[in-house]
């Protein structure tokens, strides 16, 4: 498990512990493989593992759920995950929790590295990068450009481990900013000192963003033509109706903040702010075929999204320094058999922990010796 591929140490997990999470009433199992093949019936409670394993970094895990939704029902109210770990920084033990009669709205999921509490669960990044696929993520290039931010959010806070703190004050600020929209007389020094706060956060996001795309794409770039899944191409709109090239930083911000104050009035009618990085959107297209994701058939978009996730991990690996951990919902049974096969030679050349779960354990056959399998049944794990 200590093993090193390419210029990343790897990262992966040696045990995971759950309590009262999901169907989990308690559950405690050693990890002891790169592919680690969870197979059971639906609803035994596989995705429930690979929510727990996201949760071990910033952000709601994998499915976004509410605390309330995510504590045992019958339960205490409250649940943990636990996991051993070796990390960026060697071996650790993580932790993370909400304690019983704390998942109201307000709650807040507490952090434990090594015994020590956390000041929040950005410091996971310090030892992890969690990525994930999903088949609810199977509509990401035709649903809704929220769907794809949150998407391009999560790929830029595996490479900046400051971008959710931007973009979550961001957030607040624009709340506070359309909250004083709102009233009658709203202070104008005090709108001018969000909106410069927005300006700043705001340009930073955008700039982050653009960043990545940039480094994504030429990534994919790097893949040869006959790449067992489609090249992507990708274009970016930020959410600012100005260029950003040949502008410096300082310089966009002024402009952004600029733009905030005239559009008080129109913002104010829209009881909303109309323009800025929760507006952008992230284009994907079917390189080969310079055809638009959204309208590729069903499986080329399958197919360009694993190509995405796979080079996404790449680049984490590559600007980070850390070989992400790597979480793939239901992923064999979209694949031929030729495919899949590729697709695990992919994932070991990335030198990358990778879960996967399927209910039909046939469908990870090409892996051979190098899984760990465990069978999942109603809330138990057995290998």
């Amino acid at each position: 498990m200590a093993a090193s591929v390419g210029d990343a140490p790897f990262v992966g997990l040696t045990s995971l512990a759950l309590t009262d999470f999901r169907n989990y009433a308690a559950l405690s199992i050693r990890l002891r493989s790169r592919f680690v093949v969870l197979t059971g019936d639906n609803g035994a409670g596989k995705t429930n593992l690979m929510e727990a394993v996201s949760l071990l970094t910033p952000g709601r895990g994998l499915r976004r759920a509410s605390y309330g939704e995510t504590a045992r029902s019958g339960g205490s109210g409250g649940f943990s995950v636990r996991a051993e770990a070796e990390g960026a920084l060697g071996q650790t033990r993580l932790a993370t929790f909400v304690k019983p009669g704390e998942d109201g709205e307000g709650a807040a999921r507490a952090v434990r590295i090594d015994e020590t509490v956390a000041r929040s669960a950005d410091e996971l990044l310090d030892h992890l990068r969690v990525l994930w696929l999903t088949p609810a993520m199977d509509g990401l290039f035709t649903g809704p450009a929220n769907d794809r931010r949150r998407f391009l959010d999560r790929m830029v806070l595996s490479i900046d481990p400051a971008h959710g703190r931007r973009a979550a004050d961001y957030e607040r600020a624009m709340r506070q900013r359309n909250r004083l929209l709102g009233e009658p007389r709203a202070d104008p020094v005090w709108l001018a000192g969000i909106e410069e706060q927005m300006a700043e956060l705001g340009v930073a996001i955008a700039l982050a963003r653009a960043e990545l795309v940039g480094l994504l794409r030429a990534m994919i770039g790097e893949a040869p033509d006959d790449a067992p899944f489609p090249k992507a191409d990708l274009t970016l709109d930020g959410g600012y109706p100005f260029p950003f090239e040949g502008m410096a930083a300082s310089d966009l911000e002024t402009e952004a903040a600029r733009r905030l104050a005239e559009a008080r009035g129109l913002d104010a009618r829209a009881g909303r702010t109309l323009e800025g990085p929760h507006r952008a959107d992230l284009a994907v297209f079917h390189r080969a075929k310079a055809m638009p994701a959204a309208l590729s058939s069903t499986g080329e978009q399958k197919a360009l999204l694993i190509g995405l996730v796979l080079a996404h991990a790449r680049l984490t690996r590559a600007v980070s320094g850390i070989a992400p951990i790597l979480l793939l919902d239901e992923i064999a049974a979209h694949l031929d058999p030729g495919r899949r096969a590729s697709l695990f030679d992919i994932v070991e050349g990335l030198g990358v922990q990778s879960f996967m779960t399927g209910t039909d354990a046939s469908l990870f056959a090409a892996l051979g010796p190098r899984a760990q399998h465990l069978t999942v049944s109603n809330g138990t794990v057995a290998a």
